[in-house]
């Protein structure tokens, strides 16, 4: 399975994979417990609608992902290689636009 992923990643050190692996726990945690205080900030609670607090989650989460995948990878040492996934991941966020032949 790490064989896999080694190859898919393009990446040879099992240190290096290991800090990857590292790296995507932290920024889940770091990303979920962001959540709780800016809910709080927000007048978020248990009687909000299930979908507002839903919908907010995913507002909040996702970018606060991002940014904390680029930093805990950048203090382990692994800037380039999630740089390089962010791009990725964001490109599928954002549509390309389709070239118009020429007339």
């Amino acid at each position: 399975m790490f064989e896999k992923l080694k190859k898919r990643w393009e990446i040879t050190s099992n240190i290096q994979l290991i800090l990857i692996l590292i790296t995507f726990s932290v920024t889940g945690s770091l990303s979920v417990m962001v959540r709780k205080p800016v809910f709080e900030y927000m007048s978020i609670g248990p009687d909000t609608n299930l979908l507002i607090k839903v919908f907010m989650s995913i507002l909040i989460i996702t970018p606060t992902y991002q940014v904390f995948l680029l930093i805990v990878g950048s203090l382990l040492g692994q800037f380039r290689f999630f740089w390089k996934f962010e791009k990725k991941m964001l490109s599928r966020f954002i549509p390309k636009k389709k070239e118009q032949p020429l007339s």
